[in-house]
């Protein structure tokens, strides 16, 4: 049996393995999905993301499913619920921007979670921008399509979100294939 050549940052971890497996850089446009990306994302601010993903299932208990008509209606025994939390980051100023995220989500998209997936993939008009990296040095943390969608959502209200977070987000839900060209998973080894 061949070994699989992956991306080189992956490490051994399972967890780390298996989302660089199944998820990372694989198309998503579940916008409740998106939604978590988002939240976990400014979660992750200042943290490995390791320590974000190995706490995602306790995030979504946490955060009722990452349904943002619930988070939105938190109240302050929420946040003093979460803070004591110790499956998650017991950050406030992170707790209170995921409240206050799901509040400006039901604002500008209801409960209509596709229409906040269109919202972000027109930023990449719909379609996966596959990039030809070859080492992790070609891989940027800020693009110019992640400044603007920082800037749009900012500018809608959501907080703990900036052009670093967006492309994260972006690499994250597959709206960029950022795998390097010799990984597995890169889009052109997946058609091939």
């Amino acid at each position: 049996m061949t070994d699989v050549i992956r991306c080189p940052w992956i490490t051994d971890d399972p967890v780390y393995l298996r989302y660089h497996d199944e998820e990372w850089g694989t198309p998503n446009r579940d916008g409740l999905r998106l939604f978590e990306k988002i939240i976990l994302e400014g979660a992750q601010a200042g943290l490995s993301w390791i320590t974000i993903l190995k706490r995602r299932e306790n995030y979504r208990a946490a955060f009722d499913g990452f349904d943002p008509a619930k988070i939105a209606a938190y109240d302050e025994d929420d946040v003093k619920r979460l803070m004591g939390d110790a499956g998650i980051i017991r950050n406030q100023a992170k707790i209170r921007s995921a409240i206050n995220n799901a509040k400006v989500f039901v604002e500008h998209f209801g409960n209509d979670e596709d229409a906040f997936s269109e919202f972000l993939w027109d930023f990449v008009d719909g379609n996966p921008i596959i990039n030809q990296r070859n080492s992790t040095n070609d891989s940027p943390s800020v693009t110019e399509i992640s400044k603007k969608m920082g800037k749009e959502l900012k500018k809608m209200g959501f907080s703990f979100i900036g052009p670093t977070t967006c492309y994260a987000m972006m690499q994250s839900a597959g709206m960029v294939d950022d795998h390097h060209v010799t990984c597995f998973r890169h889009t052109s080894n997946r058609e091939a």
